[in-house]
């Protein structure tokens, strides 16, 4: 199965507590599957720790965690080297992708110097649903801001680029990450884009827009916009998940 369009979810979430488990998937996990439009068997998810280098002990975890919701889950590592000869297959095999939080520069180099960058457009075009948190979010948008190079929030500005937005994350939960993303798109570094809260999502249809999402109530998501100098920030209707 495969999403009738492109399709991204781009969050500030995904992981909640689990019951048998150290952690489980979320209702922004689950949304990311449910995208896909599979039924009929379990879905098929490929996780991608780069951003986190690719951590062994968390990935079993989150192995466990699908298993634990009848979901498959497929690892794609690139430390200490590729753990499959084609990479575009292990992906093209998947009804979602979910990348994990952590260095979002680091990540983007890694993929670029394995060919991911072009790997994850084949996929997004062929229906594979593309989502993420943290770094997972910000990777697939123009750019945004982030701690990779330090606790003082810098922009990156090499994204892949599939979203021609700027991507601003946990925007409530972070004291830097509100002021210096209006300040970045202020200062013409970043272009305008949206931003989330921790527990809620972004859904892109092809390069649109489509609905912001929620698994915790009470978050709220945001359109940041530069016109005549001046930053304006709007909320956008952001729908509750089933199970929040």
């Amino acid at each position: 199965m495969s999403a009738d369009t492109p399709t991204i979810l781009a969050t500030s979430g995904g992981l909640t507590r689990g019951r048998r488990t150290l952690f489980g998937f979320g209702p922004l996990l689950h949304y990311a599957i449910e995208l896909s439009g599979v039924s009929g068997r379990a879905p098929r998810l490929c996780y991608v720790g780069t951003a986190g280098g690719d951590q062994e002990s968390f990935e079993a975890q989150f192995i466990d965690a699908g298993r634990a919701d009848g979901v498959t889950v497929t690892p794609l590592r690139l430390f200490s080297m590729p753990n499959a000869d084609d990479l575009a297959a292990l992906v093209l095999d998947q009804d979602a992708v979910w990348v994990g939080g952590g260095s979002v520069a680091n990540l983007l180099a890694l993929w670029r110097l394995h060919g991911l960058d072009e790997v994850f457009r084949q996929a997004w075009e062929a229906g594979v649903v593309l989502a993420g948190v943290s770094a997972g979010s910000l990777c697939w948008h123009l750019g945004g801001t982030t701690d990779s190079f330090g606790p003082d929030l810098r922009p990156v500005t090499n994204g892949l680029g599939f979203l021609p937005y700027a991507n601003g994350v946990h925007y409530d939960n972070e004291e830097q990450r509100r002021p210096r993303f209006h300040q970045y798109i202020a200062e013409g570094i970043l272009p305008g884009g949206y931003a989330t809260d921790d527990g809620t999502g972004l859904v892109y249809r092809g390069t649109e827009l489509a609905e912001a999402v929620a698994e915790v109530p009470g978050k709220g998501t945001y359109r940041v916009t530069l016109a005549d100098g001046e930053v304006h920030e709007e909320s956008l209707d952001t729908r509750l998940l089933p199970g929040a």
